[in-house]
């Protein structure tokens, strides 16, 4: 469980990061300065930061559900009277 939540704690600092460069790119090109190059830039990192972060909870929330819904089956042939398996 704790590698888990350093994991998703990871991921969410790198993701606020990444979305904080996004936004502050975006800002700069729109109102600092006259570039307009950087106002895409700002919005690509920004959804760049929103994708990392949600693939980042997915592979926390789908580590948990396989961890879970693991319980082992015992599965044993059924057989006929003659000793041959079902088909």
């Amino acid at each position: 469980m704790k590698s888990r939540e350093k994991f998703l704690n990871a991921v969410t600092y790198v993701g606020l990061t990444v979305l904080t460069i996004g936004i502050l790119a975006f800002i700069a090109g729109v109102f600092v300065t006259g570039y307009s190059v950087l106002v895409p830039i700002g919005i690509g990192t920004s959804v760049g930061a929103v994708f990392i972060f949600l693939i980042g909870v997915f592979l926390v929330v789908t580590d948990e559900m396989l961890e879970r819904s693991y319980i082992g089956t015992k599965v044993v042939p059924i057989k006929s009277k003659k000793g041959a398996p079902i088909q």
